[in-house]
Parts: C-alpha cells; sequence; structure tokens
C-alpha cells in the first residue's frame, strides 16, 4: 500500500482548472487565465501616459501647474508629487495603491515616478500593476519673471520715504513686513536714498502695501497715475499707479518740540517732549512730570511739527547724584492727562563724562529714568543750552523753561561687549537691500540696541537664534546688560526635502 500524505489529499470542495492559454492550473476565476498570462494580454495602464511634461521657471523655480498658477516645490517633495500626478490623464479610471520618486540625477531634467495602481478585468477579476512614468521639464518663463524682464514690467509703484536723519524706521519697517509677509507679490524692491520703491503687477497688490504701511506706522499717502496707452476701438485704457507715502519725521529717541495748540489737544502736557516709541502712533512721554500721550497720523498731519534733537546728537553724561521725587513734589497741569506708571521722576545731577575730574559743577536736570538711574551710570542725553535749535515753536517758549539737559536712556557702557554677546540675528529681505539701507554704519547695530533695551518695541518683531555665534563664557557677560531671553527666540529652521519614496 503507497503512503499518501495529508498535504497530497485535496481538499472536497476545492478544484483546479487548466489556463486557456498556458495549461498550467489555477484556481478558477472569471478570465480562466493565469496571472502571467492576463498581465500578457490586459494591460490597466493603457490609457495613461508613460510620458509627460512639466514647466519651469528658471528665475523664480516654481513650476506651472495650468492653467496659470506657479508653484514652489521641492524635489522629491509632496508638492511636486501632487504637480505630477494632476498631469496624468486617465488615472482615475483605474484604483491608485501607491506612488513615489525613483532616484535620478538632480541636473538630468526627468523627473521619475512610481506607480501602483489596481484595475478590475474580465469580469470582475483584479489586477495590480506597477510602473514608471517620465516627466521631462522644460523650461518657460512664468508672467512675474516675463515682466521683470520687459521694459515696462510694473504697473504700480509704492514709494516709501521718510525725511530724517536715521534708518531705524525702514529697519523697524523691514521686520514687519517679513513677520506678516507683505512682500510675497512684489516684483521688486529697490532701496533709494531716502526710502524704498515697491513695484507690483496690479493696482490692488500695491493698495494692500498701502494698507499695510498705514496699519503699522503713522504715514500720509498720495495717489497718482499715468496714461500709458488707450484702445479707442475697444476704449480700454493703460494707466501706471503711483502711490506716495511719507512717514513722519521723527523716530525714537527724537525730542520734539510740540505746538501751542497742540499742547492743549494732548492734556496741557510740555512742549518739549521725548518720542519714546513711533508704530502706527506716535508715544510722547514728558520728562518732567511723566505724562504720555499717543498721537495719530491725523493728528500731527494737521499740526506738524520737525524733531529739534536726534540720536545722532547724543551726549554721555554721568550721574553725580538723584533724588526720587514724592507724588506731593511732582509738577502737574489742570486738565493732566495719563501719568506712565513705568518710569519714575526724579532729580537728577549730571556732568559731561568728557569733563571729569575737571572742575565744573553738575548740571541739575529733571528725568523720567529714576527706575533705573543711580550715582555713577552713564547715560545719554541732550545739551540744549548748547543746541543751535532752529524751530519756530522752539522760539516762542520762555527760555526759563528750557532745561539745560535733556535725558533720553541709560547707557550700558562698552557697545563691542554687547554685540560680541549678543546671540541672536534678525532676517532681512535681501542682502542687496539691507546693504543699501546702510547696514554697515551704526543706525542698524543701534536698532538692534534699541531692541534690546525696550520689551514693547521688539514685541512685534520675530527674532531667531543665531546659530553661527560661538557661545562666550556666561561670567563674562555683565548681568546687568539688557538682554533678549531665549524665550523670546524662534528657531531659525531649515526644513529638508520629505522623503517621498514610501507616500
Amino acid at each position: 500500500m503507497e503512503y499518501i500524505s495529508p498535504e497530497d489529499i485535496p481538499a472536497p470542495n476545492s478544484t483546479r482548472i487548466l489556463c486557456c492559454q498556458c495549461a498550467a492550473p489555477i484556481e478558477p476565476n472569471p478570465s480562466n487565465m493565469c496571472v502571467a498570462c492576463l498581465r500578457a494580454h490586459v494591460d490597466i495602464t493603457d490609457g495613461i501616459p508613460k510620458q509627460a511634461t512639466l514647466f519651469f521657471c528658471r528665475g523664480c523655480e516654481r513650476y506651472l501647474q495650468p492653467p496659470a498658477e506657479w508653484l514652489v516645490c521641492a524635489l522629491e517633495s509632496r508638492e511636486l508629487l501632487a504637480l505630477c500626478l494632476k498631469r496624468l490623464k486617465g488615472l482615475n479610471r483605474v484604483k491608485l495603491i501607491d506612488a513615489g520618486f525613483a532616484w535620478t540625477e538632480p541636473h538630468s531634467k526627468r523627473i521619475k515616478v512610481k506607480l501602483t495602481v489596481q484595475g478590475e478585468v474580465m469580469g470582475g477579476a483584479v489586477l495590480q500593476q506597477t510602473f514608471i512614468v517620465e516627466f521631462v521639464i522644460q523650461h518657460q518663463m512664468c508672467d512675474a519673471c516675463h515682466r521683470s524682464e520687459a521694459q515696462d514690467y510694473w504697473r504700480a509703484l509704492v514709494q516709501v520715504r521718510q525725511r530724517a536723519n536715521n534708518r531705524k524706521t525702514f529697519y523697524y519697517l523691514e521686520q514687519l513686513i517679513l513677520k506678516h509677509k507683505a512682500h510675497e507679490n512684489t516684483l521688486g524692491i529697490k532701496p533709494k536714498h531716502d526710502g524704498l520703491d515697491f513695484f507690483y503687477a496690479t493696482e490692488n497688490t500695491a493698495r494692500k502695501m498701502v494698507d499695510f504701511v498705514q496699519s503699522v506706522l503713522p504715514i500720509k499717502c498720495q495717489h497718482s497715475k499715468k496714461l500709458i496707452s488707450h484702445d479707442i476701438h475697444s476704449n480700454i485704457y493703460n494707466y501706471k499707479f503711483t502711490y506716495s507715502i511719507e512717514i513722519v519725521p521723527v523716530s525714537k529717541d527724537s525730542v520734539v518740540c510740540l505746538p501751542k495748540k497742540l499742547t492743549h489737544q494732548l492734556g496741557s502736557i510740555s512742549p518739549i517732549c521725548l518720542v519714546s516709541r513711533v508704530t502706527s502712533t506716535i508715544h510722547l512721554i514728558d520728562p518732567n512730570t511723566g505724562q504720555v500721550c499717543d498721537l495719530s497720523s491725523t493728528v500731527y498731519w494737521r499740526h506738524p511739527f520737525t524733531p529739534i534733537c536726534n540720536p545722532k546728537q547724543l551726549v554721555e553724561y554721568t550721574v553725580m547724584d538723584i533724588d526720587i521725587l514724592k507724588e506731593h513734589e511732582k509738577k502737574t497741569f489742570p486738565g493732566q492727562g495719563v501719568v506712565s506708571n513705568k518710569h519714575v521722576i526724579a532729580d537728577v545731577w549730571v556732568v559731561k563724562s568728557s569733563e571729569l575730574g575737571h572742575d565744573v559743577s553738575p548740571i541739575h536736570t529733571k528725568t523720567h529714568l529714576g527706575h533705573i538711574l543711580k550715582p555713577g551710570d552713564t547715560v545719554l542725553g541732550y545739551n540744549l543750552c548748547d543746541t543751535n535749535v532752529n524751530d519756530a515753536n522752539f522760539d516762542k517758549l520762555d527760555k526759563d523753561s528750557i532745561p539745560d539737559v535733556f535725558l533720553v536712556k541709560k547707557y550700558y557702557g562698552e557697545k563691542s561687549a554687547r554685540r560680541r554677546a549678543r546671540n541672536w540675528k534678525l532676517k532681512h529681505m535681501a542682502d542687496d537691500l539691507h546693504e543699501g539701507l546702510g547696514s554697515s554704519n551704526e543706525d542698524y547695530n543701534e536698532f538692534l540696541d534699541d531692541l534690546e533695551e525696550d520689551p514693547a518695541f521688539r514685541q512685534n518683531i520675530n527674532i531667531f537664534k543665531d546659530e553661527s555665534r560661538v557661545p562666550i563664557d556666561t561670567d563674562e557677560i555683565d548681568p546687568s546688560l539688557p538682554r533678549i531671553t531665549l524665550a523670546e527666540m524662534l528657531d531659525d529652521m531649515n526644513i529638508e526635502d520629505v522623503d517621498m519614496t514610501e507616500v
């Protein structure tokens, strides 16, 4: 008797048939064909093209998504894979199981996508097939780059100007534009001697830029248009639009002399005030009383004034003695406005740092910096008694009411030591633009110092960690120096391309 293993015993209900093509025994299926013969006779990818074309703009490095949208896609990214799949016709006839990139040379101008699809054939049989589609990259200039190469590529121009002696306002505006991405639709940015020029393709995009600048800075805007061409048959006019923006000519740490009518509107504030900050409004403070007020752009242009002293005229003084004023000793006015709770009014006696050791008597003045000053500190201020001021509002004042020294802010020692300890950085719209704004001079470094000293001034600015800076010993850093904490810094991340081989 011959022994039969259990594996050789056929199942009671299982039947096998022969393939109609190669006569191989197979399980019954609707096509009565084996998998090899089925793949040889039926192609479920017949309606899907195996080659396609992608259009790429070398100027802005974007890919065309028909009909007219241009997308920024990194190599082997999800966005590029989605763009490739949308370019394939007939893909909706089958079920897409897997898609991924096959490796090609980065400079071969070829992109290969490996696809796995399933389809129903011959009465319900499901067939799965894997194939590769090759995309050829062709160069085509997008509309934005085409306009930039043409002679009259822009249709709207936004001119931002400020007639001031420093560039701090433009550095502040640059950071706000970067944070809110207000420059995305800009065709080009060109620095000028007293401002910036923003070029746009349409009037609507230029108007959005004007509205943004108006929301963050006190400005005055004028609008004009120039006729370029006119089609008399279709009655179509072609204009070029220009928006001229003028920023108020005052900046942070400037001293101004207000007109008499304006002082009454602002709660009888002292005519000589300090500009603490310039945001959407002008923030003023009176060092004699601590009174503060906000001046809008509408009120400013109704009663315009210019600074009588600018930050470049600051002089170093040494505090010899300081006396904090009590509440009943502070000078008040009828109908006085809001008084700052962050500042402390004090009597202070100072001497020029350059005259220390000489037989000179200290100069008495009042200051709003009583909460941070102590004897021996260095403070920056304006010497009004020796300054030649050419201002009509200043000439009308009583000479006895004008202080000899106007203190502005505390001086924290050597600037080079502070800059060596600075472990943060700011981003810029373009390197050539930043050089055009004068990044090599002291205006930009003073702007960074202001960010460290004033937390309210930097709350609307994105500050990033500077990983390239070599860390220094913390013992060498003076703890009294103003610094930006790590909690206020953002990580400057470089997003790597996502691996799409297993999508």
